[in-house]
């Protein structure tokens, strides 16, 4: 059974090719996979499945081939995944399944159309959509923040306190209200530069999955709530992660989430294995 590994700005994945849909993917099988002790370790699994053979799902848009069915380390099904629809799309162009041009990826999320050029990979995220604002909790400290929708859920929270002492080894506390699927928790600084451009930091609790190196919807909720707090409706700004550099642009209805995409290994899982951890 072969299996690649990928990062984006070190937001790690499994890379399952499946385009027949014959993998029984179980939550206990991802998990194991994910383990950085006793799998190969990753932040989620990526199965490459064209959309007509996905099983339960979406309904197949048209002129969509592939289907990216993301998985977050402890199993769970997620609707989106910005830095593995890059990720996945590095991996269509490596196995040869990626034509000319934009191409659309399905995902729980919606469709996401993605571009290569050379080291980098863009990916049309969609419209962002502010909602409430609420609050997250770590260490008691409360941290204001506004819900942001980037076809999974966030809460994005701008403080000019420093964000790299922060303790993210557990969930941030949430209003289950208002997030009663979980939340994705960004920590971000302001933005400097100049009038919708310049960079912040951003740090990320992950449903599912932890602190991760990157997020790349995470990204996109960051600059959405950064350029929401700076009283600005778009721009072109830099995000400076644990694991990277990531770039997002804001305008004209979307957003377009920027950065590279690598594929580290290639391989075969020993014979066995994956039925040991059905």
């Amino acid at each position: 059974m072969r299996f690649s590994k990928g990062h984006g700005t070190e937001n790690d994945f499994v890379v399952l090719p499946d385009p027949d849909g014959e993998l029984d993917l179980t939550p206990a099988r991802v998990a194991a996979l994910c383990d950085r002790r006793r799998g190969l370790g990753a932040d989620g699994v990526l199965r490459v499945v064209r959309w007509a053979a996905l099983g339960d799902g979406p309904a197949a848009a048209p002129d969509v081939e592939w289907f990216m069915d993301y998985r977050n380390a402890d199993g769970s099904v997620a609707e989106m995944c910005g830095n593995g629809v890059r990720v996945f799309a590095r991996y269509l162009a490596h196995a040869g399944w990626l034509g000319d041009g934009p191409v659309p990826i399905g995902t729980r999320g919606g469709v996401r159309t993605v571009v290569l050029d050379g080291a980098e990979v863009s990916v049309d995220m969609g419209p962002a959509a502010v909602g409430e604002t609420s609050t997250a909790s770590v260490d008691g400290e409360a941290f204001p923040g506004v819900a942001v929708d980037v076809g999974n859920p966030h809460l994005a929270c701008v403080t000019g306190s420093p964000i790299d002492a922060l303790d993210l080894s557990v969930p941030p506390g949430h209003d289950p209200a208002l997030f009663p699927h979980g939340v994705n928790v960004e920590f971000v600084s302001p933005i400097e530069g100049g009038a919708g451009g310049g960079e912040v930091a951003m740090r990320v609790h992950e449903r599912g999955v932890g602190e991760t190196r990157s997020c790349g919807t995470g990204t996109v909720a960051a600059v959405v709530a950064a350029l929401h707090h700076a009283g600005l409706d778009g721009g072109e700004v830099a995000v400076r992660a644990p694991g990277g550099r990531l770039r997002v642009t804001v305008g004209d209805g979307t957003t377009v989430l920027h950065g590279p995409a690598v594929l580290v290994a290639h391989g075969e899982l020993a014979p066995g294995w994956w039925e040991s951890v059905g």
